[in-house]
């Protein structure tokens, strides 16, 4: 059965994470993505080392790059750039994150790639933007996505330093949003024979990320407070611990809805009707004493007793706090598709976040060496330009 871009030629001139993501998603759904690599490698090819790993494996690299063929073509040469540019002649799309700069020297920008190839797909992922004071300003997503776009203080309780983002949590966003933007693309120019350039930020994915917020400071100019558990004005939208030290979240952002279930599964119906709790504006005006309460009673039992006595209740609406080793054991993370294998070695790893039930996308290789493909790549055009 045929993948959902099955058919879909790629070539990607990504470097680390944002732009081999979006290539990648692309790749697991059946485009045939051919990576151009200078003479060095993608920076990210150094994850691994950077992370530590001493199995010989590199896990951020071959999340964002399995599938694809690797060239080595060193852009800074003539024959590298026409080389690129024949590629670039049998694709559909041409997807990076290179600085705009930097690709306006090696005449790969879009106005100077579409005045040759007018029906290809450009796609590209800026730090921040192609207007602007920083339009070329150097960006990883710690700095555009998490920390510039209001990410990293709206996760900040007062008081305390900002957390530390973890990997690629920015420029996986930016990846699937790029995906979206191509497929939209491709459908266009369906309609009009015609490529264009689509293109995301990472201070826009930001942005977006945090649009909740965002939105209610654009219209009402107030912002919505950070919260803190101690003091959450609903109770049923909290986290608690368990007798055992494990966490979970109670998640009932409906006060009326959610309330009655909460005190039938703590062992207090008789709250129902207490004055103190009895209606949504009580329960935020003792918030302090509820808190404090239901800290007590989750404290008497493990997470596995308490898990029990939530699934009796259909409305009561909750989850474990996991750690990663919890996700890797949770049966409905592995029911839900979340573990793929590379279609070569069967070894386990994280799925792209989307699956066609008609037309079922798989992995089709380990991410490849350095420049593994060259010979392979190179043989193809000679054989194009024959025929």
């Amino acid at each position: 059965m045929p993948k959902p871009v099955e058919g879909l030629k790629v070539v990607e001139l990504g470097v680390w994470v944002a732009g081999p993501a979006a290539s990648a998603i692309l790749a697991d759904w059946g485009a045939d993505v051919i990576k151009i690599e200078p003479p060095a490698g993608d920076p990210g090819r150094m994850f691994g080392r950077m992370l530590g790993c001493d199995l010989g494996v590199n896990p951020p690299f071959e999340l964002d790059n399995r599938s694809k063929r690797s060239i080595v073509l060193d852009l800074a040469g003539a024959e590298g750039r026409e080389t690129a540019f024949e590629l670039l002649a049998g694709a559909d799309v041409f997807v990076t994150n290179v600085r705009p700069a930097a690709l306006r020297r090696l005449g790969l920008d879009f106005q100077s790639v579409s005045a040759r190839h007018p029906r290809l797909v450009y796609g590209l992922i800026t730090g921040y933007g192609q207007d602007g004071p920083d339009a070329d300003r150097a960006a990883y997503d710690v700095a555009a996505f998490w920390s510039r776009a209001g990410v990293a203080h709206l996760l900040t309780r007062p008081g305390q330093t900002p957390p530390f983002q973890r990997g690629g949590m920015g420029d996986h966003s930016a990846g699937m949003t790029l995906a979206a933007a191509i497929c939209a693309a491709l459908l266009a120019r369906e309609r009009t024979g015609t490529g264009q350039l689509v293109t995301t930020s990472l201070y826009r994915q930001g942005a977006y990320t945090v649009s909740f917020d965002l939105n209610t400071c654009l219209l009402t100019g107030q912002p919505i407070a950070i919260g803190q558990r101690e003091t959450m004005g609903n109770s049923c939208m909290n986290n608690y611990a368990a007798g055992d030290g494990r966490r979970f979240w109670i998640v009932g952002l409906e006060g009326d809805r959610h309330w009655p279930p909460l005190c039938r599964v703590v062992g207090h119906p008789e709250w129902l009707d207490d004055p103190r709790y009895r209606d949504a504006t009580a329960r935020f005006v003792n918030g302090l004493e509820l808190i404090a309460e239901l800290d007590e009673i989750f404290a008497t039992r493990s997470l596995d007793d308490w898990a029990q006595a939530f699934a009796a209740e259909p409305d009561f609406f909750w989850s474990p706090i996991n750690s990663l080793e919890d996700v890797v054991a949770d049966e409905q993370f592995h029911a839900a598709g979340g573990i793929v294998d590379d279609g070569e070695s069967s070894i386990a790893m994280v799925a792209t976040p989307a699956d066609f039930h008609g037309t079922p996308w798989a992995p089709r290789s380990a991410a490849p060496q350095l420049g593994q493909h060259t010979d392979e790549i190179l043989a193809e055009l000679k054989a194009r330009r024959r025929s």
